[in-house]
């Protein structure tokens, strides 16, 4: 029996995609679910979320992530996914994945930029700033938040993992 399905959210650089990745390599049988790539499936036409596409957009990423976690779910893996969610997005989440454990990952916005440095660049320093600065002003509801601000790898997914594990 699968874990209940798991999304990491919170701003750009806070750890979601390396946390959610390690978390599911950990399982027997896991599937990683990272939205950003969902999102790329539009080729022509894509409209990031601040587009006036944007927001149609997203809940149809939302849709069709979840749609694969309930396929993964019933042949038995977990599933980790990782999004930048809003109040509405975590609704969407929660309406299309039952039981769902929305964990927020937290850390202050300097270490964020300091971590986005040593990846490659998506986003521009002003998209960045904008969903941090969204991502703070108007939080989604969610069932933790965790501050892993300081935190290495190891400690930021036995942070997650233990919070999951109590699922």
């Amino acid at each position: 029996m699968p874990r209940r399905p798991l999304v990491l959210t919170g701003g750009p650089a806070v750890g979601k995609t390396t946390t959610g990745r390690t978390l599911a390599a950990a399982r027997p049988a896991a599937a990683f679910i990272d939205l950003d790539d969902v999102r790329q499936f539009v080729v022509a036409g894509h409209a990031p979320v601040w587009e006036p596409d944007g927001p149609r957009q997203t809940a149809l990423a939302v849709r069709s992530a979840c749609a694969v976690a309930r396929n993964l779910l019933a042949e038995g893996f977990d599933v980790v996914l990782a999004d930048v969610l809003d109040p509405g997005t975590a609704a969407a989440y929660r309406a299309e994945l039952p039981g769902v454990l929305l964990v927020h990952l937290r850390v202050p916005f300097v270490e964020a930029s300091r971590r986005a440095a040593t990846r490659p660049v998506w986003l521009t320093e002003e998209e960045f700033a904008w969903l941090h600065r969204r991502d703070a002003a108007d939080p989604p509801a969610v069932d933790v938040r965790l501050d892993v601000g300081g935190m290495d790898l190891p400690a930021q997914v036995a942070a997650v993992e233990e919070v999951w594990g109590r699922g």
